[in-house]
């Protein structure tokens, strides 16, 4: 199999997975283990300040909106760069993309705790955002590659379980070394989390056995986004992803302010703990594969959709316990949503699998920054029970656009039908 930069050159295109390089033994542990760092180092450095908003808002006497672009510059960095570097991914390989992003990514996380003023950390942090940009397309398309078809959707999994470990570990532990130490010395926590991920990573990921490189020429790059972009089921699958990780992304950015105010009136530390509740996104991403298999993509989204609704309006009553039940439901539906769209991407794209899965990392960190920004100054303004309203309208959407997809897929069935018939 080619996997240098002498192999063929072609559009794309991969060569059928090769099951004996991965099925059931060794290297199918190394890769998921390897992933499941990668992911943990992604999320742990991306969200980094998410639970530190209340102390970057107060050390630079900002309002929420302001500080919330620690966060939302960051994923936007990361939205601009992701189809260009999965580009990179094409003719470099996934493996060698994946290592120079995460190294990028950990080196100015060494950096940013040393920023002078805000607005140097918000251009740090969207810097690292794009260095960031190589992973999540990369991953998916190195699995898609790897792995046999029916463990993709699985391995896909539990690389967000490895984003939700990480999003959990890195606001629990920025949350209590700043109460001890500052804001600064939690984000040089964070670098040191990421740094120990990505070498677990680059020591446990097997070489690429069946990439195989394509052209970077603009004109076939382009092509192949023109041909992702024409295929309404992928559409949907990235307004999906856009809408669902609009609302996570608000209540998530907002959740850390709630809490140090009143009734709750937590300290940071404790804030940050609450973040613990990722964890449960880390059993319902892992267990995508078997549920799809039951439920069907479309059927798996309506849970996703129901579990995430019913955890906002749960989230309504003022008592810690019906906030910490809410955040479960929230987190599981999430993680679930999310795995269903992102793996669906990588099973549906015939070819350029790195670009339709750059399109779909658009559309979800672009929702992301939309739902951190718009979720923070909708919380100055109309505190929570106006976030609570945005977030049901982005998953009002979410069914609206799966529940079209079940209308035009019963269509076509009893379509099919009738001209057996005749």
């Amino acid at each position: 199999m080619p996997t240098t930069a002498e192999a063929p050159v072609t559009s794309g295109a991969s060569l059928p997975p090769s099951p004996p390089a991965t099925a059931g033994g060794s290297p199918l542990r190394r890769i998921n283990l390897a992933l499941f760092a990668l992911g943990m180092a992604t999320f742990a450095m991306l969200f980094a300040t998410q639970a530190l908003l209340p102390d970057i808002a107060a050390a630079y006497g900002v309002d929420p909106g302001r500080a919330s672009w620690t966060v939302s510059a960051t994923t936007i960095g990361l939205a601009a760069a992701v189809l260009p570097l999965s580009a990179v991914s094409e003719r470099f390989g996934r493996r060698r993309t994946m290592t120079v992003s995460v190294a990028v990514a950990v080196a100015l996380a060494v950096v940013i705790p040393f920023a002078p003023d805000l607005s140097t950390l918000i251009a740090l942090r969207a810097l690292q955002g794009a260095a960031i940009a190589g992973i999540p397309a990369s991953a998916v398309a190195y699995l898609s590659e790897e792995l046999p078809p029916r463990s993709t959707v699985g391995a896909v999994g539990l690389f967000i379980a490895g984003n939700s470990v990480g999003g959990m570990s890195g606001r629990v532990l920025t949350g209590w070394i700043a109460e001890g130490f500052g804001w600064r010395a939690a984000l040089g926590a964070v670098a040191v989390l990421g740094l120990v991920a990505a070498v677990i990573f680059r020591a446990l990921l097997p070489r690429s056995r069946n990439f195989t490189p394509a052209s970077l020429r603009p004109r076939l790059v382009l092509r192949s986004l023109r041909g992702h972009l024409s295929r309404p089921l992928l559409l949907r699958l990235y307004a999906i992803g856009a809408l669902l990780m609009a609302a996570f992304s608000a209540v998530y950015t907002v959740i850390g302010f709630r809490l140090v105010e009143e009734p709750f009136n937590l300290s940071a530390g404790l804030a940050g703990s609450v973040f613990v509740v990722y964890l449960v996104g880390t059993g319902s991403s892992s267990a995508t594969g078997p549920l799809m298999d039951r439920l069907g993509r479309r059927g798996a989204l309506y849970v996703a959709i129901a579990t995430v609704s019913t955890g906002l309006l749960l989230s309504l009553v003022d008592h810690l316990a019906a906030v910490l039940t809410a955040l479960v439901l929230i987190t599981a539906g999430f993680f679930f949503g999310h795995a269903v769209a992102s793996g669906s991407v990588s099973r549906v794209a015939e070819h350029g699998r790195a670009q339709a899965s750059a399109l779909y990392q658009v559309a979800y960190y672009a929702g992301a920054s939309a739902g951190g920004t718009l979720g923070a100054s909708i919380y100055h303004h109309s505190s929570w029970p106006g976030l609570v309203a945005f977030a049901l309208a982005a998953l009002t959407t979410t069914a609206a656009i799966t529940l079209y997809a079940t209308a035009r897929a019963s269509g076509k069935a009893r379509a099919g039908a009738l001209a057996n018939a005749a």
